[in-house]
């Protein structure tokens, strides 16, 4: 005997295929909601047509473009249908003002024009059905071709590349949809326009997204200048902070040394202050291990090297910065007053600030404006150091500079060495087109200093060994 066995049968009790169709309903309502997203979504926020830099003649220029058009093809459209297609004045002239008069709205709103012109062609291509057949173009009307690709452009130049192919393909269809409705007045019409739409949405495209390409290159390239900018500043004070511990160290040594022999040059000091004295002493050492650590930071990219450990120049080096400009082919006059050659010892702080002034200065001259004259001085009113390098225009024919572009560590460096002693500065050119730098820098300091040493018996002030030579006047600008 034989027994039957039941047909398996599905879990779900239903269709097998259920679950793909499911699928395909899920996939169908994405991509419906993704077309009426795209449909019902401007570009926001909306972007100018041309860039905000054009002239205000190029941003007016799409008003004006789209003003004439729609000036010229609202009469036509009405008498056209009137006339020649023989529809009524009333339906005329609503259509008319349906189809041509949003793309006003084109230069900024182009996709709310879209939503009133489009069903309004549409609307336009069955009223033409209820007309005798004349032999005029159907169902888009030559008015209709050329407003549509006149907001297609619009379009291109505004919106996105899904928003722009949704568009195309609805056009498409719904010149697909009047070819099956009416076989015998279709007279290729729907083609052209899909066709012509399609390249006019193409060439606007691809004009928006090249704009949007450099847009973003000069937002790119702006926040690089930036971060270039700021790199420097960070690096021209690293430098600085650099030099300026071989000064702090330097007197931090002397200090650990004096306290640490004052117990034996001094007789019969109290144990108080040998005790006083080992405290000062101990914490001079602790704060020149930590500027040594400071400094270990600051090195640590490698530009530890040699030539920053050697003594930092002041201003009896200044004479040997001008005889190497000269030297470079540029006509360098310098003048250094008694004054300042008397000065004595000044902070090392404000010394190397103006010997980098002064390099920085004719480096600068030698590298943009070789062969120009060049004045350099150096002044004091007692309270102040007044640094000046002024850079002539050429008297005659311009030299080819060895540079035409820098990356502006000098200028940086000045301004930062000027604030690190309190000072001030003016950098900028010359109204006859040579350039200038003047420095003020404070000599409080040095005043405090030469009080305090001329109060020790046999300590007179030391000078600056700054040799002088005559100057002449310096050229007319």
């Amino acid at each position: 005997m034989s027994t039957a066995h039941p047909s398996p049968v599905p879990p779900s009790g239903g269709d097998p295929r259920t679950p793909l169709r499911q699928r395909a309903r899920a996939a169908a309502r994405r991509v419906l909601r993704g077309v009426v997203h795209d449909l019902t979504t401007p570009a926001e926020p909306p972007p100018a047509p041309l860039a905000p830099g054009e002239r205000r003649w190029l941003r007016r220029l799409p008003y004006f473009l789209l003003g004439v058009l729609t000036a010229i093809l609202l009469p036509v459209t009405g008498t056209m249908l009137t006339n020649g297609y023989g529809l009524h004045p009333a339906a005329s002239g609503v259509l008319a003002l349906t189809q041509v008069t949003p793309l006003l709205l084109a230069v900024r709103r182009p996709l709310q024009a879209w939503w009133i012109i489009f069903p309004a062609d549409v609307v336009g291509g069955f009223a033409l059905l209820t007309v005798p057949d004349q032999e005029q173009p159907w169902p888009w009307t030559p008015m209709v071709i050329i407003g549509y690709l006149a907001l297609s452009l619009a379009l291109g130049l505004r919106e996105g590349r899904r928003t722009l192919v949704t568009v195309w393909l609805l056009s498409g269809a719904v010149g697909a949809l009047f070819e099956l409705v009416s076989q015998d007045r279709s007279d290729g019409t729907p083609v052209l326009l899909f066709v012509l739409g399609g390249i006019v949405l193409l060439i606007g495209g691809t004009v928006r997204e090249r704009r949007d390409a450099q847009r973003r290159l000069a937002e790119v390239e702006t926040i690089s200048e930036a971060e270039r900018a700021r790199r420097t500043l960070l690096e021209e004070r690293a430098r600085i902070a650099r030099e300026l511990h071989d000064v702090v160290a330097h007197h931090m040594s002397v200090i650990t040394v004096q306290a640490d022999s004052a117990p034996y040059r001094i007789e019969e000091l109290p144990p108080q202050a040998r005790e006083e004295f080992g405290t000062i002493a101990t914490m001079a050492r602790e704060s020149l291990t930590e500027m040594r650590r400071l400094l270990g930071v600051l090195r640590s990219d490698g530009a530890g090297n040699d030539p920053e450990r050697m003594p930092q120049p002041g201003l009896s080096r200044v004479p040997q910065l001008v005889e190497a400009t000269l030297r470079a082919g540029v006509p360098v006059e310098w003048e250094i007053p008694e004054a300042v050659s008397r000065l004595g010892p000044l902070p090392q702080a404000v010394e190397l600030s103006a010997y980098r002034i002064v390099q920085e200065a004719l480096a600068n001259v030698v590298r943009h404006a070789p062969g120009a004259p060049t004045h350099v001085s150096l002044t004091t009113t007692g309270s102040h150091l007044g640094v000046l390098v002024i850079n002539y225009a050429p008297p005659g024919p311009a030299s080819v500079p060895l540079e035409t572009a820098g990356t502006g560590h000098g200028l940086v460096g000045m301004r930062e060495r000027v604030r690190l002693v309190g000072g001030t500065v003016d950098i900028g050119p010359l109204p006859d087109g040579g350039f200038r730098v003047a420095a003020r820098l404070p000599l409080a300091a040095h005043g405090a200093g030469a009080e305090s040493g001329s109060d020790r018996p046999g300590a007179g002030p030391e000078e600056v060994d700054i040799p002088r030579t005559p100057s002449p006047p310096a050229p007319d600008g």
